[in-house]
């Protein structure tokens, strides 16, 4: 019936109530977060999860998570620091990175997420940081440059591919073409070539014909990948894939 950002999912009762037979009395079926909300985890480990970005701007037309999740937004780099140092002083000796599009932190600000690398780099007592997943438009060659040279960020990349047919990228509106993941993978490997490097792909998707699924094949055969991620296209009634033949 409606969908709850994260923040708004704890005011549950209250949507509820507000709730009148099929409609919001506001007439508004999804409720977007708006704001950021830091967060990491800590357990039993040596590592933890930093949130340092949520949301997305991209509206691919295989995803809901703009609609459920809202806009990209982040923490401040002072705020995000605050919180890393917070998990450094619990003796977690690594940093994983995350968010929906952690390649955006920083949105409306003057700090990129270059900028969040290099100053965790320097917080005393952090042995290890891991980026977790970067749009590969967004991984550019001076954050893999910097990674080839850093004692601190794990040579570990993950890049969504979903496909390595131009025709299906286009149709998925994605921000890029498959000659700028190759680039990217190519000059991993030129700078780092023990680095890992894992990504993601979509079968199945509305229009993907036989020719297609071989061309994303040979594409990524020839491409020194590490592992795949490797999912069934899966319907979002609220992406415009959905509305695909």
């Amino acid at each position: 019936d409606f969908i709850l950002g994260n923040k708004e999912k704890y005011k549950l009762l209250e949507h509820i109530e507000n709730y009148h037979g099929n409609c919001f009395s506001s007439k508004e079926p999804i409720l977007q977060s708006k704001e950021f909300s830091p967060a990491y985890s800590i357990d039993d480990r040596t590592r933890t999860f930093l949130k340092v970005q949520d949301g997305c701007d991209y509206y691919c037309t295989f995803c809901a998570i703009p609609f459920a999740r809202g806009r990209s937004r982040s923490g401040s780099l002072a705020i995000t620091l605050q919180q890393a140092e917070e998990v450094v002083a619990q003796g977690q000796k690594e940093i994983i990175l995350t968010g929906v599009n952690i390649g955006t932190f920083g949105k409306g600000t003057q700090d990129t997420f270059f900028d969040l690398l290099i100053a965790l780099e320097k917080i005393e007592g952090l042995e290890r940081i891991r980026i977790s997943s970067i749009e590969p438009n967004l991984l550019t060659h001076d954050i893999i440059d910097h990674v080839a040279l850093s004692k601190k960020i794990l040579p570990h990349f993950h890049i969504p591919l979903q496909s390595g047919s131009d025709d299906m990228l286009k149709l998925m509106k994605r921000k890029y073409k498959r000659d700028v993941f190759e680039d990217r993978v190519t000059r991993i490997k030129e700078k780092m070539p023990l680095a890992c490097i894992a990504a993601d792909v979509i079968i199945g998707f509305p229009g993907e014909s036989e020719a297609h699924f071989m061309d994303t094949h040979q594409f990524i055969d020839e491409l020194p990948l590490s592992y795949l991620h490797v999912f069934t296209y899966s319907d979002r009634p609220e992406a415009k894939a959905s509305q695909m033949g």
